[in-house]
């Protein structure tokens, strides 16, 4: 075996390796990131005020299904 060819493919190895690290790393702060966003919209979603219920007590308990 040619000596440049073993060293092309310890190359080639060691940049596998390094995008496989950092696809992990970007793979982590996306799930970082989400986990982030669903906690802003968790504390979004619980500042609602609760709806006021101004309708009367009859009010959508019976369904014209004759229509």
């Amino acid at each position: 075996m040619d000596i440049g060819n073993i060293s092309s493919v310890a190359s080639a190895a060691s940049d596998m390796s390094q995008a496989k690290t950092g696809d992990a790393v970007a793979l982590a702060v996306l799930k970082k990131a989400m986990d982030i966003e669903a906690q802003g919209a968790a504390a979004l979603i619980q500042a609602l005020p609760q709806p006021a219920s101004n309708n009367p007590p009859n009010l959508g308990k019976h369904v014209d299904a004759f229509a």
